[in-house]
């Protein structure tokens, strides 16, 4: 909404406070001023100049030789470009020292020999925006009328000496679409008295329900609809200052009878049409809902098809107007107009909003509707049209209004305890301060014995409804800024992350520190994906409207989203690809209504994990680069010790690369390459993923941190290759070798795997380093010996292994 300070001052007393301070004082209230903007800001020296003579300049055939008087002692010569330029004409002139938008500054010139003192402008040469400027002055110079004085300020002339304030309002504040709100809304924050427009004005003897009938059949969504007649009326240009304020808002003129319409729109927030009396053929009017498939032309030349629950306005035969929308093409105001058909009314928000949507049309009248307008000013915003009317277009108003009106206009009655009005606000405001905000709200509101104040709400803030709407209007009126600020009376704890939020953020740091790239994917998938990789396979849960196919469950898995974004990246060729995601899976539950949100973490890992090429070294992506990533993270999060790999096969998961993460005993995850098949059906090279369950590490306490000293006495290493089937895991091997280690073995590290020709078949030799040490004193070789023949013996009676000669 754009609001003018000047038009304002017509029904506030804003003396005293600048455009800048009122905008403050706005937005302080609660109706954000987004900007205040000054139209005439830095335009010096315009005046009005009346042109004298008018000439084709002898060396160029689109430039004229004119004398202009400009209210100084001689007239000045200045050449004009503008096709519309003529003798007589009252024109703004920029003379010479004058300054335009862009600090643009006029000087002496001479153009094809000729001098010129000065410039004739256009509208869009001091200011106003090109589509705002009447049409017959879009393409040239701007006309003043005839009673313009010469010499004069044109830019006070053209009321471009003002300020407009863009107000932010939000959907609830529809009051402020208006003048009159807007002045209710400063006259309250000022404490200021609203002045009303007069509307007295002649009504002829004739009844207007003589020469035209009223018919409403759909009456719920049309419960109001007034009509006057308006004889004899001549269609001329508006008023300067009225085309002035229409363009402050926003609004293009057009003749005195369209923009008498919009600026009582702009005025009281009703919006109004006019139709020509005698082009509506019928004298009837009949408000119904449309017949599918019917059509209407509306005022932009568009062939409209109607639909059957559209509202629209017709002569008893034909639609003439798409209620609250536009008006048909077929009805419009001509210039050959003489008898209107003003009519102002009440329709349905819903209905309005539904039929704007169906044919893409927003306008300022559609946009007030559909919020809802005051049902006390439909007749006041005819009443006032029809008193301009009477001014600027010498009509003779009819008497009498033809009207249909079964619209509630009773005022919504709200009773608050001022009790509760403090205890929300913080507050200790007495009966009389709360009685004194409603007042300059201009709020009808009462007192009764028990401290109950009785509010009745206008009709012009249908934003009041409830008790909480009451406090809202005396905190923001009183002054948010005024709210005492106090400390809560009870204890309360400091905020802080809590052991999840914390390790959650853990397992993030540690990944991206790893190189990996946090996404974010979808958690919607198709039929096809919905069960792929997930560690607990079920049902999964289908949306009742899904918005494709492709989105059309919740995902069992986040690693199909990771492949499906690394396979798009890919397909971009970025090769090298490592992305990790935390995020919910959804299982459905037995009996219950709601699917179990189950946090994962999941991550897609493929190309060159290192790439040095100055040294010429190039690490691909494998098995154990992932695995590393996932011990570190174990490490971080203290539960190294309770995790374990056992081999798996899994499917879309290469039989020979994957392995099964335990928790204890608790199959917590997997990791693993891509399936070949599936990589190929993504157009993947060799990729690798996993995927973790995190509420189960999440949930387990690690023992406290312990301090061991720095031991004081030596460590024995002892090295032993054995030979078992192909078959037997590593990890089974260093199981049992930690078993039976017993206190004094303190590592086990598997440095070496052989399976080369010199190896019997089936077979395979692994490597591994032991420690042994006791912190508390020096061991015996016998000690060493008898705890490593354990060691030999247990691992040959449970795998049949041979030391490797």
């Amino acid at each position: 909404m754009f609001v003018s300070y000047n038009w304002l001052q017509n029904y506030v007393d804003l003396s005293g406070i600048t455009p800048d301070e009122l905008a403050e004082k706005i937005t302080r209230s609660g109706i954000e001023v987004e900007g205040v903007a000054v139209p005439a800001e830095g335009i010096k020296n315009v005046v009005i100049g009346h042109v004298l003579s008018c000439e084709k300049h002898p060396e160029a055939d689109k430039l004229n030789i004119c004398r202009v008087d400009v209210g100084e002692e001689e007239p000045v010569q200045i050449i004009c470009g503008a096709a519309n330029v003529g003798k007589g004409q009252k024109v703004a002139v920029a003379k010479v020292g004058a300054v335009l938008p862009g600090n643009f500054k006029i000087k002496k010139a001479k153009l094809r020999g000729e001098a010129s003192h000065g410039m004739i402008c256009s509208l869009q040469e001091i200011g106003v925006e090109g589509k705002l400027v009447p049409k017959e002055f879009s393409e040239g110079i701007f006309n003043f009328p005839e009673g313009a004085a010469v010499g004069e300020n044109a830019i006070e002339a053209l009321a471009l000496n003002d300020s407009i304030l863009e107000l932010g309002l939000t959907p609830n504040r529809a009051d402020a679409m208006s003048m009159l709100g807007v002045a209710y809304e400063v006259g309250a924050i000022l404490d200021r008295e609203v002045n009303m427009p007069e509307l007295e004005y002649k009504v002829a003897s004739e009844e207007a329900s003589s020469v035209l009938s009223l018919e409403v059949e759909a009456s719920d969504e049309n419960p109001a609809y007034l009509a006057k007649v308006i004889r004899n009326v001549k269609i001329v240009p508006s008023p300067q200052w009225m085309q002035s304020r229409l363009i402050a808002a926003g609004i293009r003129p057009h003749n005195n009878v369209v923009d008498i319409t919009n600026y009582v729109l702009l005025e009281y927030g009703q919006p109004l049409h006019a139709f020509d009396l005698d082009r509506l053929e019928t004298n009837k009017v009949l408000v119904r809902l449309a017949k599918e498939g019917e059509t209407i032309k509306t005022l932009d030349d568009t062939v409209r098809k109607l639909q059957s629950h559209q509202l629209v306005i017709t002569n008893g035969q034909e639609p003439v107007a798409i209620a609250g929308v536009m008006g048909g093409a077929n009805s419009e105001v001509i210039d050959s107009t003489t008898s209107v058909l003003l009519e102002s009314a009440y329709f349905k928000p819903s209905s309005v909003r539904q039929t704007s949507k169906d044919h893409g049309l927003r306008s300022e009248a559609s946009s007030r509707f559909e919020k809802g307008v005051d049902p006390n000013r439909v007749v006041l915003a005819a009443e006032r049209a029809a008193q301009l009317l009477s001014l600027y277009a010498g009509g003779e108003v009819l008497k009498g209004t033809i009207a249909f009106d079964e619209l509630d206009k009773t005022e919504k009655q709200i009773s608050i305890k001022l009790e509760q009005i403090n205890r929300v606000l913080g507050m200790t405001l007495s009966t009389e301060e709360v009685l004194g905000l409603f007042r300059r709200l201009q709020i009808t509101a009462k007192v009764d014995d028990s401290n109950v104040i009785h509010v009745s709400a206008p009709t012009r803030r249908g934003d009041l409804v409830i008790e909480e709407d009451l406090i809202e209007e005396v905190a923001r009126l009183y002054g948010y800024d005024h709210i005492p600020m106090t400390l809560p009376v009870h204890e309360s704890n400091p905020g802080g992350l809590s052991a999840q939020q914390q390790k959650r953020r853990l397992v993030r740091q540690t990944l991206e520190g790893a190189g990996l790239m946090q996404a974010v994917t979808y958690s919607l998938t198709n039929d096809a994906k919905a069960k792929e990789f997930a560690l607990d396979v079920r049902e999964p849960v289908k949306l009742l409207m899904p918005m494709s196919e492709e989105r059309s469950n919740l995902r069992l898995s986040i690693v199909p989203q990771l492949l499906e974004s690394v396979s798009y990246n890919i397909a971009r060729q970025h090769d090298s690809i490592a992305f990790y995601e935390t995020g919910s899976v959804f299982l459905t539950e037995e009996g219950s209504e709601l699917p179990l949100e189950e946090e994962h973490v999941a991550g897609a890992i493929t190309g060159l994990w290192h790439h040095h090429a100055w040294q010429g070294e190039k690490k691909p992506v494998d098995f154990y680069v992932v695995k590393g990533i996932l011990d570190a993270l174990w490490e971080r999060l203290g539960v190294a010790d309770v995790i374990r790999y056992e081999k798996s096969t899994e499917e879309h998961l290469h039989p020979g690369r994957t392995a099964v993460i335990y928790l204890n005993d608790e199959k917590i995850g997997f990791v693993g390459q891509v399936h070949p098949s599936r990589e190929k059906e993504l157009d993947l090279k060799e990729t690798y993923v996993f995927e973790v369950k995190l509420q189960a590490i999440f949930d387990y306490a690690p023992e406290p941190l312990k301090y061991t000293a720095i031991p004081r006495y030596p460590s024995v290493t002892r090295d032993i290759a054995v030979v078992v089937d192909r078959e037997v895991l590593g990890g089974t091997l260093e199981s049992i070798i930690k078993e039976a280690g017993g206190k004094l073995l303190k590592s086990v590290k598997l440095f070496d795997l052989y399976e080369g020709e010199k190896m019997e078949q089936g077979k395979k030799s692994l490597a591994f380093s032991l420690i042994y040490m006791d912190p508390t004193r020096t061991l015996t070789d016998d000690e060493v010996v008898k705890a490593h023949d354990n060691v030999l013996l247990k691992i040959k009676e449970k795998t049949g292994a041979e030391l490797r000669g």
